[in-house]
């Protein structure tokens, strides 16, 4: 099995980059196991295809705005993140979506897709994360760490 992690977001705009911010603290913080792939999706689109088609569970992590407050935690799996990214407007959501949408089409999605996101406090111009927000890079590490323990993988701390 291979399983990829993508973060995506854009590190320009606060709350927006958590997703970039957990995959680079996963990859600096953490030995990465054979057949995890960690990746900074940024706010990439079709380009990511490739990628996306050749695991067999992706892991997506993302900002979402879902009307909860700032620091909410969401979880979506397998047919219910395609439908989530189509009702959102940011311009690497709409990419994922036509990612998504053409994995499906050419028979190449991966069996599963998980995605945790993280509801943002602020998307202004900025390169941190907010207060609020900074600490739950550690709790998406926690839960995509307890999903690869599910499938078999283990992460071990270089910390």
């Amino acid at each position: 099995m291979k399983v990829l992690i993508l973060g995506v977001g854009n590190l320009l705009l606060t709350d927006e980059g958590i997703g970039v911010h957990t995959v680079n603290a996963l990859l600096r913080d953490y030995d990465i196991p054979k057949d995890v792939e960690v990746v900074d999706g940024g706010t990439s689109g079709m380009e990511l295809l490739t990628l996306i088609a050749e695991a067999d569970h992706l892991i997506l992590l993302d900002a979402a705005k879902t009307g909860q407050p700032p620091g909410s935690m969401i979880r979506l799996d397998d047919d219910e993140v395609p439908a989530f990214f189509r009702t959102k407007i940011s311009p690497h959501q709409v990419g994922l979506s036509d990612v998504l949408a053409a994995a499906q089409l050419t028979g190449e999605q991966p069996n599963h897709v998980t995605f945790f996101g993280v509801e943002p406090k602020s998307m202004a111009l900025g390169m941190e994360l907010t207060d609020k927000i900074a600490p739950q890079v550690i709790r998406l590490i926690e839960l995509v760490i307890k999903e690869l323990d599910k499938l078999g993988f283990k992460m071990e701390s270089k910390l």
